[in-house]
């Protein structure tokens, strides 16, 4: 877990409370969340998880998120942050109260626990040979996505330095981010800004950069 979500969290509570952040369309992000959850448990999904890459299968997400979004690109990449979270409960030491579990927006057990299953987690070449991977990039990319694309619509510098003033001193989260977290929420910031000048670049157009910041020896 990371602090990062927590204050994602928080910052999506308190802009859709305030206005900040406005829907442009009927379809809440519940709704959305369990659209995307039980796509990626779908049949179609797990047969395109035989013949793809874990990065054409972020791409195909992608794509259909903007699909059920009808094109709203800030919607898409909200519901996929939440969509491949692979957690659905964040335990925060809360003074007085000690420690209690935050609630993520997500969907019911059953269906959560299968959709951890089955998110893309080989999605850099040096992601970890285990069934969990790296499946909490995805998030941490489209969360930091999420935030860069829409940065000109409001002052989210600001904000988010008054918000993490005001919680940082309160909510004591387990976890920190590792060298991998911060490439990839570069990452996800950088596809978030370009986005705005190219409406057809793809996460994986993006996410392929992190090879740039390692050199893959080579096998004699």
């Amino acid at each position: 877990m990371t602090k990062f979500f927590t204050y994602l969290a928080f910052f999506i509570i308190y802009g859709v409370c305030t206005g900040v952040i406005r829907s442009q369309s009927e379809k809440s992000l519940s709704d959305a969340v369990y659209f995307l959850s039980e796509y990626i448990v779908s049949q179609e999904f797990t047969l395109l998880k035989s013949s793809n890459s874990d990065l054409e299968l972020i791409d195909t997400l992608y794509s259909k998120a903007l699909e059920y979004h009808n094109g709203d690109y800030s919607e898409a990449l909200l519901s996929l942050t939440f969509a491949t979270l692979p957690f659905n409960k964040m335990p925060v030491h809360l003074p007085p109260l000690g420690k209690v579990n935050l609630h993520l927006p997500s969907v019911d057990e059953t269906l959560f626990n299968r959709k951890v299953k089955n998110l893309p987690k080989k999605i850099y070449f040096d992601s970890p040979e285990t069934n969990f991977g790296d499946k909490d990039k995805v998030a941490h990319f489209f969360g930091n996505s999420f935030l860069a694309y829409n940065q000109g619509f409001f002052n989210l510098s600001k904000f988010m330095g008054i918000f993490v003033e005001l919680f940082e001193a309160s909510f004591e989260v387990g976890g920190g981010l590792d060298e991998r977290d911060i490439l990839t929420n570069s990452l996800g910031e950088l596809f978030g800004k370009e986005l705005r000048k190219n409406k057809n670049l793809m996460p994986s157009d993006v996410m392929k950069l992190y090879y740039l910041f390692y050199s893959v020896p080579t096998i004699n």
